[in-house]
């Protein structure tokens, strides 16, 4: 608790090396991704701080979107708003400074103490009167911030907000479609839907409503890939992707999570059954037939199931369960239908 300690100035190397980092940023224009990046990178040479942590304010969470030095494991963290001094900087919307992780009682210890955070500095996001998040500064030191690390602190969350609220409000735009969809079959790519399973997992833990997680291999990518070439096993991929994408609703998110590869979230399924019947139906538009200029290749899928809350309330848990019912298929062992191990 308390104020950051009076310190040094601001120097003219300092404020150039600042206007460079603001003119590098304002380049990025609505490339939240590559704005973020820039900021937390570069903010902990500019002050006393180890690393450098930018969070999102999303309903009643802080998520860690961008992570620098010591804080870099943090990548992808959610924690509550409540009990956390993001989440009391978020409501009170001003520069807040723990001198000590340990003893101040706002702070949630739990991923100071992964990563040896010892002290920080945060200021909130501000923009148009709504405050999106929150960037912050670390160190494994006690008392480590003076006014200095405060006021670049300050001029850094005034420029990224604006960055930050401009790009929320184009979320159709080309550069977020870039950041959140596979670019060979257009469906979301594996960063979004992991993002997805996540919220998914916490809601459910929430309001106790449940939904189907589905992993689908191809069978033989690689076969094919060998026999007729790369560019015959794109057009498996991206068909593939196609005949997934017919059996879902609206509501489902369908992804890539990466080569032969796909993932489904099947919304408030109302009893296991109806999971697995999407997954056979899944299955029998996998194994139709499929000409690529003028050969018939063979294309099947394995499927693994998992059904929130029955097998598990965990995101690594309903995917392990997911991961294995997929490879017990795959040899032979196990249906979509049947129930986890």
């Amino acid at each position: 608790m308390g104020h950051a300690r009076a310190g040094r100035p601001l120097t003219g190397s300092i404020l150039r090396k600042i206007i460079a980092l603001q003119t590098d940023i304002a380049k990025y224009g609505l490339d939240l991704a590559g704005v973020t990046t820039t900021v937390v990178d570069r903010l902990p040479s500019l002050t006393n701080a180890d690393g450098a942590i930018l969070e999102y304010a999303e309903n009643s969470e802080m998520i860690y979107r961008g992570v620098s030095g010591i804080a870099q494991p943090l990548l992808g963290l959610r924690v509550a708003r409540v009990g956390s001094l993001s989440g009391l900087c978020v409501s009170q919307r001003r520069v807040l400074y723990a001198q000590d992780t340990e003893t101040d009682p706002r702070v949630d210890r739990r991923p100071c103490r992964s990563v040896g955070i010892r002290s920080i500095v945060i200021a909130p996001l501000n923009h148009n009167g709504t405050t999106i998040g929150v960037l912050k500064l670390v160190s494994t030191r006690t008392k480590a911030f003076d006014n200095r690390d405060v006021r670049v602190l300050e001029m850094m969350s005034e420029l990224i907000a604006a960055s930050m609220y401009n790009a929320a409000r184009t979320e159709s735009s080309r550069l977020y479609l870039q950041a959140t969809s596979d670019a060979l079959t257009g469906l979301a790519n594996r960063a979004l839907f992991y993002d997805r399973l996540g919220q998914r997992a916490s809601n459910g833990r929430r309001r106790q409503s449940q939904f189907g997680l589905l992993l689908i291999d191809i069978d033989g990518l690689k076969a094919i890939n060998d026999r007729f070439g790369h560019r015959a096993g794109d057009a498996v991929i991206q068909e593939t992707a196609l005949r997934i994408r017919r059996i879902p609703r609206k509501e489902d998110t369908v992804a890539r999570l990466g080569g032969d590869e796909f993932g489904v979230i099947i919304e408030n399924p109302s009893q296991r059954a109806d999971v697995s019947s999407i997954a056979e139906r899944i299955m029998m538009e996998a194994r139709l037939p499929f000409r690529f200029e003028g050969l018939e290749i063979p294309t099947s899928a394995s499927i693994g199931l998992a059904y929130y809350p029955d097998d598990g309330t965990g995101l690594n848990s309903l995917i392990d369960v997911a991961d294995r019912a997929m490879y017990a298929f795959k040899n032979g062992t196990d249906r979509p239908s049947a129930p986890a191990a």
